[in-house]
């Protein structure tokens, strides 16, 4: 008898250890945990403001200090560093049209339109890059709707429309002298696994929500990201 109850208790400590080591790596391999830390990575140090958009694995972080911004796609996979002065605006698209709008050196078109979204509620980042001139997060779709932890069509817009005025204000600082060389802006990529080529190029507040994977780990401005130059797998 003592036997079996050695055993029963030797074979419940192991369960535990086996659960305990399963959360740690689910927790640690979190997507928005993944985003984080990339951002930071790129940064130097943790990102703020940042916005992610979990299971579609985008997300931008900006460093104020030192006037940066990076843009990760693929759950932290790849990665793309620019100057804030290359942050040119921020367009808030609902389904299919211009909401509101926050341009540098541009007044401001405020969100006066507040009917519910049906197809999308979108934030596209617009760069002086011509390469890669934009970034697309989506904070909320219509096959959403019935996602438990996803914002609702409302909330995703106010939460957007949040957005465009924060960036209102950043684009508000003087911008930094440029740098006289005309090299390109670097694209930075980080050393996971290269993305297959097909994208869903669309993208959550400053939290994000489970739900199922729908982005396929190319970058959000084409489809075929093996040709662009600088990036590093």
């Amino acid at each position: 008898m003592d036997e079996v109850a050695r055993l029963l208790t030797l074979l419940a400590l192991v369960g535990a250890a086996l659960t305990l080591a399963g959360s740690a790596i689910v927790w640690f391999l979190d997507e928005t945990r993944r985003i984080q830390r990339t951002l930071t990575l790129a940064l130097g140090a943790p990102p703020q403001p940042v916005l992610t958009a979990r299971g579609r694995g985008v997300g931008i972080g900006f460093d104020l200090r030192t006037s940066r911004v990076v843009v990760v796609w693929d759950k932290g996979a790849w990665r793309m560093d620019y100057r804030l002065d290359e942050l040119m605006g921020v367009e808030l698209v609902v389904d299919r049209q211009v909401a509101a709008r926050a341009f540098r050196n541009e007044a401001r078109r405020p969100l006066d339109h507040l009917a519910d979204p049906e197809e999308r509620v979108r934030l596209r980042f617009v760069f002086d890059d011509p390469a890669h001139p934009d970034f697309l997060i989506d904070l909320w779709r219509a096959e959403d709707e019935d996602v438990r932890g996803r914002l609702t069509a409302d909330d995703a817009l106010l939460e957007a429309n949040r957005w465009v005025s924060r960036m209102e204000a950043l684009l508000r600082r003087p911008a930094a002298a440029r740098p006289t060389s005309s090299t390109a802006p670097a694209t930075v990529m980080a050393s996971l696994p290269a993305p297959s080529p097909a994208v869903d190029t669309l993208s959550d507040g400053w939290n994000a929500y489970d739900h199922e994977e729908d982005e396929t780990g190319s970058p959000p401005w084409d489809d075929e990201p093996a040709d662009r130059p600088g990036a590093i797998t």
